[in-house]
């Protein structure tokens, strides 16, 4: 049976350097979501043409950088992330292949297998954020089940979470009594009442 062997992290992109390459409607997507997710993501967008939703978009984002310009080797200097999305699939497998050579991470749009991280659904209310991958092969399925968790999670869950971190600060002991103690004490969360 095949499994996802993906490993979720969060990353703070807003204290990396995130390139993107590629201005189009793939562009503007990739850029969307990650400012959706974290909007003052340090980001520069690196395109012959950008797509005019794609400039509206990093107008309202001054951690956004549009440089008009083809694509070149010396742009993946002092980056931490790389997503290639031009609609070139040789540039696309170049930034790819440059992008490794540097040992950086990087993503090729509609690639899975030249991709080191996928950019799956995301479900953020207040401080909960959840991630959910297909392992690249489906992200429609990604899609709805982020709208059915954004559907069932309450609106009020920040509150929650706030709540807990101030009662944990005050947990007394070791770290292996104030695990039991939060266990206990959020056990309602995940036990159905009959």
């Amino acid at each position: 049976m095949e499994t996802n062997e993906l490993y979720p992290i969060f990353v703070k992109v807003h204290q990396l350097n995130v390139l993107i390459v590629g201005g189009g409607n793939v562009g503007l997507e990739k850029l969307s979501f990650m400012l959706k997710s974290s909007p003052r993501a340090n980001v520069e967008v690196v395109s012959i043409t950008f797509h005019e939703d794609l400039i509206a978009l990093a107008n309202k984002h001054p951690s956004v950088k549009l440089t008009q310009k083809a694509y070149d080797i010396s742009d993946l200097e002092n980056r931490h992330l790389v997503i290639g999305c031009t609609d070139n699939l040789e540039v696309n497998l170049q930034i790819n292949k440059d992008a490794k050579s540097k040992h950086l991470l990087v993503n090729i749009a509609d690639t899975p297998d030249q991709c080191d991280f996928y950019l799956g659904g995301i479900v953020t209310k207040g401080n909960v954020k959840i991630a959910i991958s297909t392992n690249g092969k489906s992200p429609t399925t990604a899609k709805r089940i982020r709208q059915f968790l954004e559907d069932v999670i309450p609106e009020d869950i920040n509150q929650l979470v706030n709540n807990l971190n101030t009662y944990r600060k005050t947990i007394k002991g070791d770290f292996e009594e104030k695990v039991k103690q939060m266990n206990q004490i959020t056990s309602g969360l995940v036990n159905k009442k009959e």
